[in-house]
């Protein structure tokens, strides 16, 4: 389940005018948003690389690398290829490429530029059919033997990136910000379980905004403390 913009905006918003602290506008909370959402995303990647390094409980809902594989959930696609060989890959949002398959088996053996050509010189290490190798550069992947030119035969796993946050509104009668939930509105993408996380992050940049130290200071803390928490 996926966090409801307007309910972050409407909390940050009460949060602020609670403490008496000053506005944020829907633009400004949009690139905010935005940009905390990727700070988050992006985090996974490296927690996830620090959580394989520790003993991990057999708990049910506190193995922490099964919680962080289960928030990377929502950025997970599959996707196709089109042109011959090389190949194009035809989504726009890839992030990092997972796994290539041909004909639905796994490519095991991903190569580098020098590597390939090390390969190919050698009869020995040449690629088959049956053990092909592949080469991705700038988005577009080299798959080896060239004989291979079916682009429905070659697909790949990959980690979308974030869709950009939008708190989408109208203007009401007397200029307030109407929210739109029909128009472009884009919600959070995160888990709902991260949604303390977003806010309080989202808090941190109003104080900039701001310019009142004070929030920053104290969303900066309980970030920390945060973070600190989900590493021990």
């Amino acid at each position: 389940m996926a966090i409801n913009v307007d309910t972050v905006y409407k909390t940050v918003l009460l949060i602020l005018n609670q403490q008496q602290r000053g506005y944020m506008t829907p633009d400004e909370f949009n690139k905010v948003a935005t940009q905390v959402q990727l700070n988050i995303f992006e985090k996974y990647e490296d927690d996830l690389n620090q959580q394989y390094r520790m003993p991990q409980n057999d708990t049910e809902y506190a193995n922490r690398v099964k919680n962080i594989e289960e928030n990377l959930q929502f950025f997970q696609r599959t996707g196709a290829t089109a042109g011959t060989n090389p190949f194009t890959l035809t989504p726009t949002d890839i992030y990092r490429l997972g796994t290539v398959f041909y004909k639905g088996s796994e490519l095991t053996q991903y190569a580098q530029r020098n590597e390939v050509t090390q390969l190919l010189l050698s009869p020995l290490t040449q690629p088959t059919t049956t053990f092909p190798i592949y080469l991705y550069e700038n988005n577009n992947l080299y798959v080896y033997p060239t004989s291979i030119v079916t682009a429905t035969d070659i697909t790949f796993s990959y980690l979308k990136t974030p869709a950009d946050i939008v708190w989408d509104y109208t203007q009401g009668s007397l200029g307030q910000f109407v929210f739109n939930a029909g128009g472009n509105t884009q919600d959070f993408e995160l888990n709902v379980s991260e949604q303390t996380n977003v806010i309080t992050r989202i808090l941190a940049y109003a104080g900039v905004i701001i310019n009142d130290p004070n929030i920053v200071q104290i969303a900066g803390a309980e970030i920390q403390e945060e973070d600190q928490n989900s590493k021990t």
